[in-house]
């Protein structure tokens, strides 16, 4: 969080998209590789999975059958609930993208994303990163093995984060260089998305320990 709150403070996101685009736009903001793939495929990808590990907690296959069912639930909870906030935050969120800003042709003047209330005169609702948590989200899966006293559980859960956590680095800097969102913004969906699943799986240990006889 520290580096994040200094890269805000910096203004260094403004540095970034003035070296990535000009007065005519981002060069890149249509490229097939940016815009086809890793956006919009990228969001059809994360969509089957999610809907896959909702219906694998409901009736799992394979090596999911090992997996208990509470820590199965906990994994959606967590997702679902990861994607939700970012919507919501990004709904009553007033902050434009950078292609809508003056400087890249358009009709907003920048006004920090903490300025709540303040309209900098384009759409809006770009705070924080969307696409970002087409990845992000699944950092709820990881905690239940991160969490585990079981050496390769444990290694489990350190390979989905880090798989995890490059997708996101991805699909973040795919946006920034298409002039989508500023840095920053993916940032503060990482740590949202982080928080949020470290919260949700507080809830459902203390939901097992308190509840011994849920099934597991």
């Amino acid at each position: 969080m520290g580096l994040t709150l200094g890269w805000d403070a910096s203004g260094a996101d403004l540095h970034v998209m003035a070296w990535l685009g000009d007065a005519q736009g981002f060069a890149l903001r249509d490229h097939w590789w940016l815009s086809t793939v890793l956006h919009e495929g990228a969001k059809r990808l994360a969509v089957v999975v999610y809907l896959a590990l909702i219906w694998m907690a409901v009736s799992p296959w394979g090596p999911w059958r090992q997996v208990p069912r509470l820590q199965r639930l906990e994994v959606v909870v967590g997702i679902t609930l990861s994607l939700l906030l970012i919507s919501s935050l990004k709904r009553i969120s007033l902050t434009s993208c950078p292609w809508e800003l003056q400087s890249f042709g358009g009709a907003a003047t920048y006004i920090s994303h903490w300025s709540w209330g303040t309209s900098d005169g384009g759409s809006g609702h770009c705070f924080p990163g969307g696409h970002a948590s087409s990845a992000m989200a699944f950092l709820a899966m990881t905690l239940p093995w991160l969490a585990s006293q079981q050496a390769q559980e444990k290694r489990k859960g350190w390979v989905w984060l880090g798989a995890i956590v490059l997708a996101g680095l991805f699909l973040g800097a795919a946006q920034t260089l298409r002039g989508a969102h500023y840095p920053s913004h993916s940032a503060w969906t990482a740590l949202i998305c982080a928080a949020t699943a470290w919260a949700n799986h507080q809830v459902f240990q203390r939901l097992q320990q308190s509840n011994p006889r849920l099934p597991a």
